[in-house]
Parts: C-alpha cells; sequence; structure tokens
C-alpha cells in the first residue's frame, strides 16, 4: 500500500490510459478469433465499409470468406450471411437468440425512433408486434381488397393519361395505398402535404440506416458532442421529433374522424389504426400514444417505397426480359379476356402472375442489405464458431438472390422458376437448391422479425401488375444494363430510364375508362388529405 501511494497520480492515469485500450483491444482479439472469418478489422474502428453499393462488396467478401463471415463496425462484431439456408438457421431454428436488434446510435439515440422496426426483442417490442398483427390477420387483410383493386384501376389509368410520368404513377400507387389502408385517408396526389412530409423522414431514415455511413456508429462517444460542435446531430434529433409529432397527429386525425362520425350516427372509413385503437381501448392495452402512433406509420415506412421500387424492378424487368411480358399477357388474356380487367378473383388462374411478382421481388430485391439486421440476445454456436451476445446479423439480400446454387443464371429475369412441374411453361434448367424460407422467398425477412404486412405487400404487388400487363404494351426503346440500380441508402431502384408504354387496342382503353370511374367511386369512401 505504502508503494502505490507514494506513486504520483499521472502514473495511474497512465497505467489507464494504456491499460484499459489493452484489455478492450485482447478481449476483441479473443472474439475475432472465435467467430466466423472475414476481412482484417481495424482496432477500435472496425472495418471500412463503402457508402455506395456495399452489398456487392460483401457478396465479393463472401466468395473469399464463405456464406457467413464477419466484419466489425466499430467494437461491434456484425454476421453477413449469403446463403439463405445460413438465415434459416440463425433467424428462424433459432429465433429466440437472434431476434433482437443492434444498437443504434443514430437511428434510436440521435433521431429517437420508436419505430417497432428498430425496437430491441423484449416484452415491448412483443407487445406491440401483436397488436399490429391483430391488424393485418388474413381477414383484415380481405377487407383492404377492395381499396387496392381499385387504386391499381386509378395508376393504370394515370398511366394511360400521362405515360412519360409512370414512375411517379406508381409512387402514387404505393403512397396512397398505404395511406387509406393506415389512416382511412385518400391521397389524389404525391403533392399532399402529408405525403411530401413522408418522404422527407424516409430520406433521412434511409440514410441513417446505412452501415458504416456515420462515426458514431463506430464510436457511440460521439453521440454526446454538443450540438454547436456538431450541427450534423441537431438536424437529425429534429427531424426525430419531427416525425414523431406527425405520427401523433395522424393518429389523432383518425381520432377525430371517428368523433365527427359518431355525432352524426356513422362510422368512419375502416382503416388498420381505427381497428388498433379499438383494440387497444376494449383491451386495455398498455402502450403509450408515441409507441402506438408509430406502429400506423410503420406501414409507410415499410411499404411505400418498397411497393414502388419493386414495381419499377418490374417495369425494368419488362424491357430488359420482353419474353417475360409477353407470357404473362398471354395467360392474361387466355383468362380475362379483354372485356374487363383482373381482380383478385382471377389470381388462382393466373399461375405465371404470382410467378412473376415472385420473381421481381428475387431478381432485385429493394431492401438489398436485408433491411435492419438483426442481433443476438445471448452466446450461441454455429458450425463451431462462437456467437457472442450482441452480434450484429445482417443478410445480404443481393448475394442471397444471386447464389447461384439456388437460382441457376441469376440474372435471367424467368418467372418460370416459381412455376409447378406440371406447368407446361416449368424450365427445370432454372430449378436450383430449394428455399428453405417461407414461401421461398427473401425479400421479407427472417423469423419473428418477418415483415408483419408481407401478405398485404404481395397482394399490391400482384394487382398493380396485372393490371399494368392486362393493360399495356411496355417496350424498350434503347439498350439497357440491367445493373443500372441506384446506389446509396438502405433501398435500391432502377435510375431512372424511358421505355414506351402504350395500350394493347382501344378495347383496353375503352374498358380501363370506364373502370377508372367505378374506382374514383370506391375510394370516394375515404376522405381526402390535401
Amino acid at each position: 500500500m505504502l508503494l502505490f501511494s507514494s506513486l504520483p497520480i499521472w502514473w495511474f492515469l497512465l497505467a489507464a490510459i494504456v491499460g484499459i485500450p489493452l484489455v478492450l483491444l485482447v478481449s476483441d482479439i479473443v472474439k475475432w478469433c472465435r467467430l466466423p472469418p472475414g476481412p482484417l478489422p481495424i482496432p477500435f474502428r472496425g472495418n471500412k465499409i463503402p457508402t455506395t453499393k456495399p452489398w456487392i462488396h460483401f457478396q465479393e467478401l463472401s466468395k473469399k470468406y464463405g456464406p457467413i463471415f464477419t466484419i466489425w463496425i466499430g467494437r461491434t462484431p456484425t454476421l453477413v450471411i449469403s446463403d439463405p439456408e445460413v438465415a434459416v438457421d440463425l433467424m428462424e431454428k433459432r429465433s429466440s437468440k437472434y431476434s433482437s436488434r443492434p444498437r443504434s446510435v443514430m437511428l434510436r439515440e440521435v433521431y429517437g425512433t420508436r419505430s417497432l422496426l428498430l425496437q430491441p426483442y423484449g416484452k415491448a417490442w412483443s407487445s406491440r408486434r401483436k397488436l399490429f398483427h391483430r391488424g393485418l390477420t388474413p381477414t383484415a387483410i380481405s377487407t383492404y381488397k377492395a381499396r387496392q383493386e381499385a387504386e391499381a384501376t386509378r395508376t393504370a389509368f394515370r398511366i394511360l393519361e400521362t405515360p412519360l410520368s409512370w414512375e411517379r404513377a406508381l409512387d402514387t400507387f404505393a403512397a396512397a395505398l398505404v395511406f387509406s389502408i393506415a389512416y382511412g385517408r385518400r391521397i389524389d396526389t404525391l403533392e399532399a402535404s402529408v405525403i411530401t412530409e413522408r418522404f422527407k423522414f424516409l430520406r433521412v431514415l434511409a440514410t441513417l440506416n446505412v452501415p458504416g455511413r456515420y462515426k458514431a456508429e463506430s464510436f457511440p462517444i460521439l453521440r454526446h458532442v454538443p450540438n454547436f460542435l456538431a450541427p450534423w446531430k441537431k438536424e437529425i434529433e429534429e427531424a426525430g421529433k419531427a416525425e414523431a409529432a406527425a405520427n401523433m397527429a395522424l393518429v389523432d386525425g383518425v381520432k377525430m374522424d371517428i368523433q365527427s362520425k359518431w355525432e352524426k350516427g356513422d362510422e368512419a372509413a375502416p382503416s388498420l389504426t381505427k381497428m388498433l385503437l379499438d383494440i387497444r381501448e376494449n383491451e386495455g392495452i398498455p402502450m403509450s400514444d408515441v409507441d402506438f402512433a408509430y406502429i400506423s406509420a410503420g406501414v409507410f415506412g415499410a411499404g411505400a417505397d418498397t411497393t414502388s421500387a419493386t414495381l419499377c424492378s418490374a417495369i425494368f424487368a419488362f424491357v430488359t426480359h420482353p419474353a417475360a411480358l409477353k407470357t404473362a399477357q398471354v395467360e392474361m388474356d387466355a383468362v380475362i379476356g379483354s372485356g374487363r380487367t383482373p381482380t383478385f378473383d382471377d389470381e388462382k388462374n393466373l399461375p405465371y402472375m404470382s410467378a412473376l411478382v415472385k420473381e421481381v421481388l428475387r431478381w432485385r430485391p429493394v431492401a438489398v442489405m436485408g433491411g435492419t439486421p438483426h442481433a443476438t440476445t445471448e452466446g450461441d454456436v454455429y458450425r463451431g464458431w462462437y456467437i457472442p451476445a450482441g452480434t450484429g446479423v445482417m443478410s445480404n439480400l443481393w448475394a442471397i438472390s444471386l447464389n447461384e446454387e439456388y437460382y441457376p443464371n441469376p440474372n435471367l429475369f424467368d418467372p418460370a422458376r416459381y412455376l409447378e412441374e406440371t406447368d407446361p411453361r416449368y424450365v427445370p434448367e432454372l430449378e436450383g437448391k430449394t428455399h428453405p424460407g417461407k414461401g421461398g422467398l427473401s425479400a421479407f425477412g427472417w423469423g419473428r422479425r418477418r415483415c408483419v404486412a408481407a401478405d398485404l405487400a404481395m397482394n399490391s404487388l400482384f394487382i398493380a401488375l396485372s393490371k399494368l400487363i392486362w393493360a399495356f404494351d411496355i417496350l424498350p426503346i434503347t439498350t439497357y444494363s440491367i445493373f443500372n440500380y441506384t446506389e446509396g441508402g438502405s433501398n435500391i431502384r432502377p435510375k431512372p430510364f424511358e421505355c414506351l408504354i402504350r395500350p394493347r387496342s382501344e378495347q383496353h382503353k375503352t374498358v380501363l375508362q370506364r373502370e377508372k370511374k367505378m374506382a374514383d367511386l370506391e375510394m370516394e369512401k375515404f376522405p381526402a388529405f390535401i
């Protein structure tokens, strides 16, 4: 004791400055040795991750390190998966260990989101997800089909009127449909203030959700830097507060609609928010208003951009692989004819159309990095590797969807991959290993974090593409690179391109004009956002 008490204070400070990082470094080295192999990280900083097209970078790394490898974001290890079998093994078969979320400094701590998508696994998350799921049961989803058909018809008519603005029409379809389902309100234009505000929030979220983009993810202490020294931080905090307030205002609007209609002896337009408010009140489910508001808002965040981007990829597939469009139109003509547009009642008789939707989701997955990573809640051993608690788990959907073991000739767009063997259009050369995920798809995530609204999204894609394929010839006007996609953010879509879209006949045009009037009547049941 006398020896230590006689030492100067600077000696202890020096020992701490040297010793603490050394202990942390040794701890990280021990973890690194036991995890799946991967590129060598820089101590405390982690691996350098490209801010553009990281999915391509990870795909190349998978060729070197295998279907599961480790990268480091700061001192946090993250598994990157490039094979659906590994994804199912970990995130579905062992979902009790692999269903949380990594620490998100930018999104949760700076932006302050209360999104269910980013909430760590636990009782609070489970309570909110169960409530969300009750609003999207098969019975509930069936009640939304009429407005899905109506909005799909209105979208086809918009393209008929202004074919050069087809991408804007698809963006309008996705936004309008999500809002009518979530809040019982109609959207007639993307200029509606509520829509421009939503897309502004989505753009912020997309930039915050890219691994490695912000230094604060590698060095969390940076979140404590005063705002006057970090103006970027203040901007993000203010954007987060604005979104929370906007979410609350949307729910308050539904409450006002319910009250107003009740006073008149009427009932408000059906919506997800209305249904969840009823369940919450009738069953006394404890949940803050802010947390509740983020549930319905999550439908827009998860469904608007992903739906429109998937539809844009479908148009891109048609101009780069015209044979697929022609085959779909032959089926459409045989089943539907030219006297009406397709409806959900036709789905069972349109197997190629259903396969086409799946192929679009595979060929160019929108959430190309698998959406928000999972995280482990406890240690686990997999194939001899030790995966500690708190490890991130990322599925590279680009690599998974283009994995030749599962999808021979993966860059070829051909819905025949998903047809039954008894179908004469089935192509055995395209059959690979069986995808072990639900529905043979990766696009909606894995295990307990799988998208609750997956069936709703599939319905939207099916009916929109069915009506477009029925109504239009979609033709190339130049040569295209099938890899001409956006490069940043967490979602991708084709870069702007031109094509020729024209009605297939005067009969198709006349029918579409007639059915558009009926679709407008259906959507007039919902008051408009302006």
